[in-house]
């Protein structure tokens, strides 16, 4: 009798798992392994029907709802063009760079793919409007451009702290100094902003953080860089009072082996991108259409003394690695010699850059002067101060806070650099000031 009892229970359960199966008790997700299901793809940033210009990250998810199953790749299609590979799969993102893009209305479209069928397609319209002249008396551009995080070839990470001061930075130019918000652009790391101060995970994309001004953001990709120093070298060539400012912070190239010289006696310097590096040579061939006669260039990187054409102690690089970078009617600074190494908060940014900022914007660095070597030196009488604060001076505040702040003894050996050709090159010096 027992054993009848068992075979009617086998009964019940097999019909009532024929029964939930065919019924979809257990669900869309439950799968015998015969049929594949489609993976899924959302745009998640910008809206659908947004207005944008300049450069536009555009983002979104990919799932698959199969059980072991894995985004194989996520696809863009920009109007008519052919389908491109954005970066990333559960969340992904694509540049897209409108500054020669004619205005007017396109159709985006993404799809995921999962290695045996591609999703169906989401696609949002956008609309292209990048402004063909600037506003009177606002011929101002600046650029900021940070690859803290991931740099090929080198683990160490310095954290959020250089998208901040660049935000700070763009803030006061924004406030004090008239630079119109469509002027400035943000570019850091790979477009993203990570949790754990940089460390962990990616969260969200630069555009879709909240922030106080509705400036440019992208990631510090070459080609990011590239196309957005060509829209400012033409914009800016539009108008004989254009002026420029332009600072990046990253990862120098060098060989901490060799401590004296960093192994940059025969070499360039050479700063980390997001995916590729850049060399001062390289910048000097870029930048060198600019016709802007009012320029600031800050880079504040390790060995970054040759981007200002310096070596250390002011002294000039040899003839053969000079940058192109210095022409007349631009100060370019270097966080560091070219021999020396550099040193960051990763919470706040490139100490160089922080007491730089810190002395022109307090007013503490008004009437600081060169010194021996250019190390700086403070003029506390009245006679030297005006009651404004060149980009010289701030450097030359930060250079003397470097050298005599006990605050700062561990980074003194970095050795900041200037190359000073405002408003022209003068036989020792330019004596004009720079007031941006």
């Amino acid at each position: 009798m027992k054993y009848k009892w068992i075979v009617a229970l086998t009964v019940i359960v097999v019909i009532t798992l024929l029964v939930g199966v065919f019924s979809g008790f257990f669900g869309q997700n439950f799968n015998l392994g015969l049929i594949n299901q489609k993976p899924i793809v959302t745009i998640t940033y910008p809206s659908d029907g947004t207005t944008i210009a300049r450069l536009v990250m555009i983002s979104g998810t990919a799932s698959d709802l199969d059980l072991g199953d894995n985004i194989s790749s996520v696809e863009v299609k920009i109007g008519e063009n052919d389908w491109a590979t954005a970066t990333g799969t559960t969340l992904w993102s694509y540049d897209w760079a409108t500054y020669t893009a004619q205005n007017g209305r396109y159709t985006i479209s993404a799809r995921s793919y999962d290695g045996k069928d591609y999703s169906e397609i989401q696609s949002i319209t956008l609309t292209v409007n990048n402004p063909t002249s600037v506003a009177s008396g606002s011929h101002k551009w600046a650029i900021f451009i940070a690859a803290a995080n991931f740099p090929k070839e080198n683990d160490t990470k310095l954290g959020n702290g250089g998208l901040y001061l660049a935000e700070d930075m763009a803030a006061y130019l924004i406030e004090h100094d008239q630079f119109p918000t469509s002027n400035i652009m943000i570019l850091f790391d790979d477009g993203w902003i990570r949790s754990e101060n940089g460390y962990g995970t990616k969260q969200k994309t630069l555009q879709e953080r909240t922030h106080d001004y509705d400036i440019t953001y992208g990631g510090a990709t070459k080609a990011n860089v590239l196309a957005s120093l060509e829209y400012l070298i033409n914009e800016s060539n539009k108008y004989p009072d254009s002026e420029v400012f332009l600072w990046i912070f990253s990862h120098g190239v060098g060989d901490q082996n060799q401590s004296f010289t960093g192994g940059k006696i025969l070499q360039s310097s050479e700063i980390f991108l997001w995916d590729h590096t850049m060399t001062d040579k390289e910048l000097g061939d870029i930048l060198a259409p600019l016709d802007s006669n009012k320029t600031t260039i800050i880079v504040d990187a390790c060995y970054a003394g040759g981007f200002a054409d310096r070596t250390i102690f002011n002294f000039r690089t040899s003839l053969f690695y000079r940058s192109g970078i210095p022409q007349n009617g631009r100060i370019v600074i270097a966080g560091t010699s070219k021999f020396r190494t550099g040193y960051a908060s990763t919470t706040q940014g490139p100490i160089f850059s922080i007491l730089w900022f810190e002395g022109f914007t307090s007013g503490k660095a008004d009437g600081f002067r060169p010194g021996l070597f250019d190390r700086g030196i403070p003029r506390n009488l009245k006679m030297f101060k005006d009651g404004k604060v060149s980009v010289e001076e701030a450097f030359y505040y930060a250079r003397y806070q470097l050298r005599t702040n006990e605050k700062y003894q561990d980074f003194k050996s970095m050795q900041p650099q200037i190359n000073d050709e405002y408003p022209f090159h003068g036989i020792l010096r330019s004596r004009g000031e720079l007031l941006l």
